[in-house]
């Protein structure tokens, strides 16, 4: 990992306030969306770990700042945004394989506090990760 990614997962504040996501969500800042639906949201990230590497969001935060904050009512959209990961690997010509990541918390490396789905691939994963 980066040092800078690190450093800004480390300087995020968690909280429930409007996102960078929220702003793309709104169109407010521009973005490069691969995949929208009326629940969820996909754009290619704009600091790329991999080839292919994009952010899937749900569209409703709905207290789900990150994964450790899941309660059951959030089972759908929880199911949904790993499907859309299926969809857009299958897009994105992943055919070989991906990799699904959901970064929480601080030591998670989570730097923006709205639950976010990151796909990567394009290129030979390694293991273990981190």
């Amino acid at each position: 990992m980066a040092s800078s990614e690190k450093e800004a997962a480390l300087a995020a504040v968690p909280s429930d306030s409007p996102t960078i996501f929220d702003k793309i969500i709104n169109k407010e800042i521009p973005s490069t969306i691969v995949f929208e639906d009326d629940k969820v949201l996909a754009f290619r990230d704009i600091s790329p770990q991999a080839p292919t590497h994009i952010l899937i969001i749900p569209k409703v935060k709905d207290g789900l700042s990150g994964l450790s904050k899941a309660e059951e009512r959030h089972t759908e959209i929880l199911g949904q945004l790993l499907y859309a990961a299926k969809l857009i690997a299958k897009q994105e010509g992943l055919d070989d394989g991906f990799r699904v990541v959901i970064n929480d918390g601080p030591s998670g490396c989570q730097s923006v506090y709205h639950l976010h789905v990151h796909l990567l691939g394009g290129r030979q994963m390694n293991w273990p990760p981190g």
